[in-house]
């Protein structure tokens, strides 16, 4: 992944998996949290099944489409969906279509902050890191900075699922490790194709980030995401490693392949103010594993389950229509969940019953993924080389995502 340019939680209500119609009889009512009988699993590819059921929740009535892949198939493997750039958004079927996967959900929370910053384009961008074929593509944005439900707490926008090099899925935390460096002084960087920016520092921007403004970056503070935009900024434009021009104000447009833009806020600013024309200056950045695992592929979110239990926190008012992964079997087995946003089933589910609906599915780990108009499901049907969305997103079509998870089959 480097590169020069280089959890007793809370305990929502079991959700029991009914063998029959009779088993809700014979209790009377079925129980808060039942999965209502469901159609049998159909086969999307070797190694990977679709299958759809009802779900009891607090708001009611919930729909779960869920993919069961089985990593232990040496032919089937999970990837980055996402459209060639960080800051960029593609309906999951065309990205899932266009990278050749058989099936997938929706990713990672992303920037929508048009409203909170006039005049200053959304990027699109996700929030946590990301990384595609073993490639470190973007760090994870300040705390405050982030789009979504609150966090549960003790966890942060480092927080991933992946999977390892060891063809092994897991949670873990990525943690930009970064500088540059000039005149034999090495300096930290705050971030690396991020759509925010600590404040005080100095972000890399790489032909991975696209062609949006980076002036959303330095919007923003460490504790609040609608803080006023950065009147102190500046940016240096590295070609082959040796400055070539500078501005006081973000840019815009595509990177060149060979280019890096560094874009400092405040003191970051001051401190690029120093390079000069022409000067070498080094990049490098990577991203380090709590658990020192080496990744294929990552991508961020929030952990709900762990060691088969709910985190502690986890909120249990708020309903919404959500995606989820659930992970079993060592990392060997994986369940993409996503919830139909149809009206019959807009409700949803709470955070909590949703980390139930993954333990129940038999993971022991789980993570929650970016939900309501962006949860979408998508699956080939037998025969077929194209994916068909498989429930109903909540905005009556699918909504431009920046990334997925991908079902590879070889």
């Amino acid at each position: 992944m480097t590169r020069r340019h280089r959890r007793s939680g809370v305990r929502g209500k079991r959700l029991l998996l009914l063998v029959a119609l009779g088993a809700a009889t014979l209790a009377g009512t079925a129980p808060a949290g039942a999965v209502a009988p469901g159609g049998s699993a159909t086969a999307v590819a070797a190694g990977v099944s679709y299958r759809h059921f009802d779900l009891r929740g607090a708001a009611g009535t919930a729909h779960a489409h869920v993919l069961d892949v089985d990593l232990a198939n040496p032919r089937v493997r999970l990837g980055l969906l996402y459209p060639g750039a960080v800051a960029a958004r593609a309906p999951l079927s065309a990205l899932a279509d266009r990278q050749q996967a058989v099936a997938g959900v929706n990713g990672d929370f992303f920037d929508i902050s048009a409203a909170q910053h006039p005049g200053v384009e959304s990027t699109g961008s996700s929030v946590g890191p990301a990384v595609a074929n073993g490639r470190a593509l973007k760090g994870a944005v300040p705390d405050a900075q982030r789009f979504g439900p609150p966090l549960p707490p003790g966890t942060d926008t480092r927080a991933v699922i992946g999977v390892g090099t060891d063809g092994r899925a897991r949670l873990d935390s990525l943690t930009l490790d970064g500088s540059y460096s000039a005149s034999g002084r090495r300096l930290p960087l705050g971030g690396v194709n991020q759509f925010a920016l600590p404040e005080n520092s100095v972000g890399a921007y790489t032909p991975d980030w696209g062609g949006v403004s980076r002036r959303r970056a330095t919007c923003g503070t460490d504790t609040s995401r609608a803080g006023a935009c950065s009147a102190r900024t500046y940016e240096v434009t590295l070609r082959r490693g040796r400055v070539v021009s500078a501005s006081v104000t973000p840019g815009g447009g595509a990177v060149a392949v060979g280019t890096t833009v560094l874009l400092g806020r405040e003191a970051g600013a001051q401190r690029l103010k120093r390079l000069a024309p022409g000067q070498r200056v080094t990049v490098r950045y990577g991203l380090r594993s709590a658990s020192r695992s080496s990744y294929a592929f990552a991508v961020g979110g929030y952990p709900v389950l762990s060691g088969g239990l709910p985190l502690p926190g986890l909120d249990t008012s708020a309903s919404a229509v959500r995606t989820a992964v659930g992970i079993a079997a060592g990392g060997r087995r994986v369940f993409l969940l996503a919830l139909d946003g149809s009206a019959a089933y807009r409700g949803g589910l709470t955070v909590a019953e949703v980390a139930a609906a993954l333990r129940d599915l038999g993971a022991g780990e789980g993570f929650s993924l970016d939900g309501g108009g962006s949860s979408t499901l998508v699956a080939r049907r037998p025969g077929a080389a194209r994916v068909t969305v498989r429930n109903h997103p909540s905005d009556g079509s699918e909504r431009p995502v920046p990334n997925g998870i991908g079902v590879f089959v070889r």
